[in-house]
């Protein structure tokens, strides 16, 4: 696969080695030991010898971010007291600073403990796939009133999802599975009108069938009333940032085979969903950022980067609840990206008829998951998703910018995982800042059709915001992460 053009010259690489050089020296000076071999970054707080050092897969030529390595140093020499340690840190080629202290494309693997700042509060943000038997030219025949009936779904609230206190308590507790048992019994409002059986059958197609053990006391008390109806203002809701509802083509399909037995076939409409658990992972987020400040134990140094872990020989009842909470909120936005995908499916067979639009893959890339084969001990991924062995693999281009399908290998190398994206060269706020460049050439945005009620959204997520996608991909494609299936171009990208 060609996703990117190399510099052959040997000017330009001279004068890369020598830029490296300077920047590995001045991140020596900052406390950091940091190496570089063939694509791999290894760093380690220099104070901090016991510590593992954390591997960092890039692209040759991107730059070395000090401030995301810090951070994921930060993370490698988390340990607690009474006992707990990272065995191992690593980060996907999407790699930048995080806003809360913890880099984005961390993957850290720890024992006796669980951190959960290093999942923060978008708790399952994740991906989800579907492919369309549709032609472009067909659906863009009906684009303005597709539009107009999603920007209301998406931006206006005109959505009708109304739900039982059961349901609710069910999916907290069960995920998509347990909503829907609930759901099926009686299904209210827009879900009248779906097709509940077919949304089972691809459960099988959604990241641990979308449900994981979680319990409705750590959700917030508005959404879980113990009878009645609720109507959920988070529910089937994009958020801001870099979430994301696209409409896409698929555009090359590279493994023919594979990508057959998944229903993907050049020429199709695609759409691609990303989004998380909205308002109940900020509150679990916010909730457990404190309660493990709060048991730090007294008399023991703070963490660096104040990245608090719950140790089990310390307290094992709050990892165990813990966990619980953050299962809570993963079956949220599990069943928050399933309807936001339900409503698409529904507003196309409203304007076009009866068509397929089956799911290809959900996956999330903000969680905490059971290391397989170990007792007490957990994979974390911060802006990283899973890529088992044969498993499906979405990562996004930004709206101006091709996304990829692709297949999980299950490599060690990044602890059987991939990037989420293609990552931030730029900051929202230095997108935005007064003075910054406001061309559209520029900034990419030429031919970008958003969909947006906000006109500095636009901006903050324009294509130049991001790295390149080719790279990021062709580096974890050559490092044996994963292998490309298909590739699909973006059509129309709705950003709240």
């Amino acid at each position: 696969m060609n996703t990117h053009d190399h510099d052959p010259s040997p000017q330009s690489s001279t004068k890369q080695e020598k830029a490296l050089h300077r920047r590995l020296a001045a991140l020596a000076r900052a406390g950091l030991e940091v190496s570089h071999d063939r694509g791999i970054y290894r760093v380690r707080l220099a104070d901090e010898p016991a510590a593992p050092p954390a591997e960092v897969l890039l692209p040759e030529g991107f730059p070395v971010e000090g401030k995301a390595l810090r951070q994921l140093a930060d993370l490698a020499a988390v340990r607690h007291p009474a006992g707990g340690v990272v065995r191992h840190a690593c980060a996907s080629p999407d790699f930048h600073p995080g806003d809360a202290g913890v880099a984005i494309g961390s993957v850290v693997d720890t024992e006796g403990m669980v951190i959960p700042a290093a999942v923060g509060a978008d708790i399952n943000c994740g991906m989800r796939l579907h492919v369309v038997d549709l032609s472009v030219d067909r659906l863009l025949a009906h684009k303005e009133a597709l539009i107009d009936r999603l920007r209301g779904d998406f931006f206006f609230g005109t959505r009708d999802l109304p739900f039982t206190a059961a349901t609710m308590r069910a999916m907290f507790r069960e995920g998509a599975l347990g909503w829907l048992d609930e759901v099926r019994k009686a299904p209210l409002g827009t879900l009248a009108g779906a097709d509940i059986g077919a949304i089972e059958a691809e459960l099988e197609r959604v990241h641990l069938g979308g449900a994981l053990d979680g319990d409705p006391r750590w959700a917030p008390e508005d959404i879980t009333p113990a009878d009645g109806i609720v109507r959920d203002g988070g529910i089937a809701t994009i958020g801001g940032g870099n979430h994301f509802v696209e409409l896409q083509v698929v555009e090359e399909v590279v493994d023919r085979k594979l990508a057959y037995r998944w229903g993907v076939r050049e020429g199709q409409v695609a759409f691609m969903i990303h989004s998380g658990s909205r308002g109940v992972g900020k509150h679990v987020g916010a909730v457990w950022r404190d309660r493990a400040r709060a048991s730090w134990p007294q008399g023991h140094k703070y963490p660096d980067g104040e990245l608090f872990p719950l140790s089990r020989a310390h307290d094992p009842r709050a990892v165990d609840e813990y966990l619980e909470a953050e299962a809570t909120a993963a079956n949220y936005g599990f069943v928050n990206r399933l309807l936001l995908a339900e409503l698409l499916r529904l507003r196309l067979r409203e304007l076009l008829g009866e068509l397929a639009a089956p799911l290809v893959y959900d996956l999330p890339h903000n969680i905490t998951l059971p290391s397989p084969g170990r007792a007490d001990a957990w994979i974390t991924r911060k802006g990283a998703c899973p890529a088992e062995l044969e498993q499906p693999v979405i990562i996004p281009g930004s709206m101006g910018a091709s996304s990829y399908l692709l297949v999980g290998r299950g490599s060690d190398r990044l602890m059987r995982s991939a990037s989420h994206g293609a990552g931030r060269a730029r900051s929202r706020f230095s997108m935005g800042r007064r003075g910054a460049s406001r061309d559209e050439d520029a900034l990419g945005l030429t031919g970008v059709d958003c969909i947006t009620l906000r006109a500095e959204r636009r901006i903050e997520e324009a294509p130049a915001a991001y790295k390149p996608i080719g790279p990021v991909v062709e580096c974890q494609v050559e490092a044996g992460v994963a292998t490309v299936v298909a590739r699909m171009r973006p059509l129309m990208t709705f950003k709240a």
